[in-house]
């Protein structure tokens, strides 16, 4: 049941994005769950984006942190997000 309240992390990437493995293990370093979806192996996952971001897409990552898109990897504006939406690492 709490895991329906915690705020979902989702980032969009593709297997070939420098930028997105560094976020994901940059993720995995501070304890944050996420959801990864290679938009390219997965017609679903752009789908969804694209339906997310109103068609207008730049590049990857997109981070979706419970609704609030972040383009590209920038930590500061995913740490604030992260903070202001009050998600935690997850504890073990």
């Amino acid at each position: 049941m709490a895991q329906e309240t915690t705020p979902k992390v989702i980032v969009y990437s593709t297997s070939w994005c420098a930028f997105c493995h560094t976020e994901m293990q940059w993720l995995d370093k501070l304890g944050i769950a996420y959801t990864a979806k290679d938009i390219e192996a997965d017609k679903e996952a752009y789908e969804e984006l694209m339906n997310k971001s109103g068609g207008n897409y730049q590049g990857v990552p997109v981070t979706d942190i419970a609704g609030d898109l972040v383009l590209g990897f920038d930590r500061p504006k995913i740490q604030s997000t992260l903070d202001a939406h009050g998600i935690k690492p997850a504890t073990v």
